[in-house]
């Protein structure tokens, strides 16, 4: 069984590409978890996008560099999600904020492949703490 909080950055991350909202449940879910390296990964992915949909072209290479430093890191929790293409196409998105002032690119989301179709089935059913039925559509 996944963690709440975990499915509920899913949801954030994948549905409503709400990187605030992402930031706060992970980093919940990482204090509970003895701040784990992997879990502060996926963080910082979440936090590099908010970044950069708000134009921080700084703060957002920052955060992805800080990602991919943390990529290969363990986590003992089941995660169900393609962390290899996340973290390639973190990459991707940090060489195309390198050459930002020369090429321009509108802000696009990075999307979470989901492995386990239980845990999309949760995620896809998600209602985040404090989000009532009728709130969530």
């Amino acid at each position: 069984m996944y963690h709440r909080l975990y499915i509920e950055y899913l949801y954030y991350f994948n549905i409503e590409q709400d990187y605030y909202e992402c930031h706060e449940v992970m980093e919940e879910l990482w204090l509970n978890e003895g701040r784990n390296r992997l879990l502060q990964a996926l963080l910082q992915v979440a936090v590099g996008l908010h970044h950069f949909r708000n134009e921080n072209v700084e703060g957002a290479i920052r955060l992805f560099e800080a990602a991919l430093a943390k990529s290969k890191e363990t986590w003992s929790g089941k995660l169900g999600i393609d962390t290899d293409k996340l973290f390639n196409e973190t990459r991707e998105y940090v060489k195309k904020l390198y050459a930002y002032e020369k090429v321009p690119f509108s802000f696009y989301p990075l999307h979470i492949f989901i492995l386990d179709p239980e845990l999309e089935k949760a995620v896809i059913n998600c209602v985040p703490k404090g989000v009532s039925e009728e709130d969530k559509f």
